[in-house]
């Protein structure tokens, strides 16, 4: 995806009306039947009386077999103990986050925060309203000990099994049990009313307590209800102390371990089959008003299929579109004689997200033109590619990007003086066509570790495990009177996803092509 945003949130989630407040630990609290019988909407159409509670209730196999281990479980130890080891001395509150409405009494597809997810293990929907604790040993406080808190599955005999369209069986499915979630993540897990009782317990003088911020409004105030109760600080010194564990969660996913680069392989993967598709059905997307949305539409459908979803809105610009850096709205026309713009990743089940661009001829072929600027952003991901290694700052891939933009800038009579004055400080001229980074890391997030330091990201050196994009691009926006007619509305952008080895670095999305004439090629195979 195109521009890196280190300072926004994107796992801030609004909790609906119903959701439990700090005085419940986490309890659904659903309406009574009297409630239910004033309301003129369909809850009010459900029965319960004794008979049919009775009759409802029996008849159920209530089997319930043994969970399969995830895989992420091998890994998620060695996380928790780097995090307390980094936080010592604190018991750490990682909420999954909660539902959020769309509209009236319908909510978005859930997706966990990030550092939760990272930290329990879990993935695609799992479990809205949950929360991991994690925490020092007291035998040993470099080892975390963790507990999981979440909403296990009611009984048949219970109402919630029929009636509560939140967690009730009925209308969301099978929840697991405290024995399921337990064999699955392989800690401790307990009922969500017992959270608050958990997180109290010893915080004084010897324990602190913190949560991470801005997920879970209620749980962040029943964080704050303790700390005030036992004697911690509020206010700013609450805040700081939460913003360290955004920041120290962020940066532990800098370096991915084993089980994480196999994830991205996995979408990246996917992503692949995704582009593939989209090649297929171009013809259709031609023919349709808003083309753009048919292109959109096959991708989801493959990443709904081979995935979780997409990993962010795609991106796909046709023409002009394509100098709007993050044109989501994909409901324009897709012409013949075009470049299209696709930017699309493929989100795992375990949350991992592939994020690559291509920009293709829809006809098949790029014209003259088309070819000039398209080389011309090729040689300067080439470029990076070609200098990318351990040592290597983070941000000199950009600078080595923005040689080559330059280059081909001043060659094209673009700019007000040279290259190298363009280069300066006090030049930038360049970047009146291209205007965001080369590069950002990759993983959970598709701009992942938004929250580490200056020093830990832009200024860091590159090391082995770290993933991350290289993406430049040229935009000449069709209103752009300070370049020749023939480059007004052609916008390339050529992402690839990258990994650092213990000796250069590694293109992921290598088995999709890149150079022009491949392009050409590949096309030529897929198109019917």
């Amino acid at each position: 995806m195109s521009t890196e945003n280190l300072n926004e949130n994107p796992n801030e989630q609004q909790t609906r009306d119903q959701h439990a407040g700090p005085d419940s630990a986490g309890e659904h609290q659903g309406p009574s039947p009297e409630e239910l019988a004033s309301r003129g909407d369909s809850r009010s159409q459900r029965p319960d009386n004794e008979a049919f509670r009775r009759f409802i209730a029996s008849g159920w196999d209530e089997t319930v077999p043994d969970a399969e281990r995830r895989e992420a479980a091998d890994f998620t130890p060695a996380r928790r103990d780097a995090l307390v080891q980094r936080i010592p001395g604190t018991r750490l509150v990682l909420p999954a986050g909660v539902l959020k409405v769309r509209s009236n009494d319908t909510d978005y597809p859930f997706r966990p925060d990030t550092a939760f997810a990272y930290y329990a293990g879990l993935g695609t929907d799992e479990e809205p309203d949950s929360v991991l604790v994690v925490e020092p040993s007291a035998e040993d406080p470099s080892v975390a000990e963790a507990t999981y808190f979440f909403r296990p599955r009611a009984g048949f005999d219970s109402a919630e099994f029929f009636s509560d369209s939140r967690y009730g069986e009925m209308w969301v499915g099978r929840r697991p049990t405290v024995k399921e979630a337990s064999q699955r993540l392989g800690i401790e897990v307990r009922h969500i009313d017992e959270l608050r009782d958990h997180l109290a317990k010893d915080v004084g003088a010897s324990l602190s307590l913190s949560v991470m911020p801005q997920v879970d409004t209620a749980v962040e105030e029943m964080v704050l209800e303790i700390r005030e109760q036992n004697g911690l600080p509020g206010g700013d010194e609450a805040t700081s102390e939460f913003d360290v564990l955004a920041e120290a969660a962020s940066e532990q996913r800098l370096v991915k371990d084993d089980y994480e680069v196999a994830q991205m392989r996995a979408a990246v993967d996917a992503t692949i089959r995704g582009f593939e598709d989209v090649v297929r059905h171009l013809p259709e997307a031609v023919g349709h008003h808003r083309g753009e949305r048919v292109i959109e539409g096959v991708f989801a459908r493959t990443a709904r299929a081979d995935g979780n979803g997409v990993g962010y809105d795609t991106i796909a610009a046709a023409g002009g579109h394509a100098c709007t850096l993050h044109w989501i709205r994909n409901d324009g026309a897709v012409k013949g004689d075009e470049l299209v713009l696709i930017d699309a990743g493929v989100e795992v089940d375990s949350l991992y997200t592939a994020d690559v661009t291509r920009t293709l001829p829809v006809s098949g072929t790029f014209s003259p033109t088309q070819r000039k600027v398209y080389d011309a952003v090729l040689e300067a991901a080439d470029a990076v590619f070609a200098v990318a290694r351990p040592g290597l700052r983070f941000r000199d891939l950009h600078a080595t990007a923005m040689e080559v933009v330059a280059r081909h800038l001043e060659e094209w009579g673009l700019l007000p003086g040279t290259a190298q004055e363009s280069l300066a400080p006090e030049g930038q001229w360049h970047r009146r066509w291209m205007v965001h980074g080369t590069s950002h890391h990759l993983g959970m997030d598709v701009h992942d570790c938004a929250k580490a330091r200056r020093e830990m990201y832009l200024d860091a050196e590159l090391v082995p495990g770290m993933v991350f994009t290289i993406e430049p691009g040229l935009y000449f926006k069709e209103n752009d009177l300070l370049v020749p007619e023939e480059l007004r509305g052609i916008g390339v952008r050529i992402e690839d996803d990258v990994l650092v080895t213990e000796d250069g670095v590694e293109n992921l999305s290598i088995a999709l092509p890149r150079r022009a004439e491949e392009i050409e090629a590949w096309m030529a195979t897929l198109k019917p």
